[in-house]
């Protein structure tokens, strides 16, 4: 899709976008450690509204999973 190739080029817009499409599911069921590692992505890059949203979301997410999608934004970041 268009979306996740702007967001592996690095656009944070897309990256909050996917981000958000991950939340509520609309490709699929809501994958939150997905929806976190693109939120964190965009948040990097100075999206406020992705910072603000990846911290909503953390609140319902275990430790494991928020350090899974640490793990995974990082790991983006080292490959992109």
């Amino acid at each position: 899709k268009a979306i996740q190739a702007k967001a592996n080029r690095g656009d944070s817009e897309a990256q909050f976008q996917l981000g958000i499409l991950h939340v509520k599911g609309l490709n699929g069921p809501s994958n939150l450690v997905q929806a976190y590692k693109w939120l964190n992505l965009a948040a990097l890059r100075g999206n406020g509204e992705a910072k603000r949203l990846r911290t909503e979301i953390s609140d319902v997410m275990s430790r494991a999973e928020i350090s899974e999608a640490q793990r995974q934004a990082r790991e983006w970041v080292s490959t992109h």
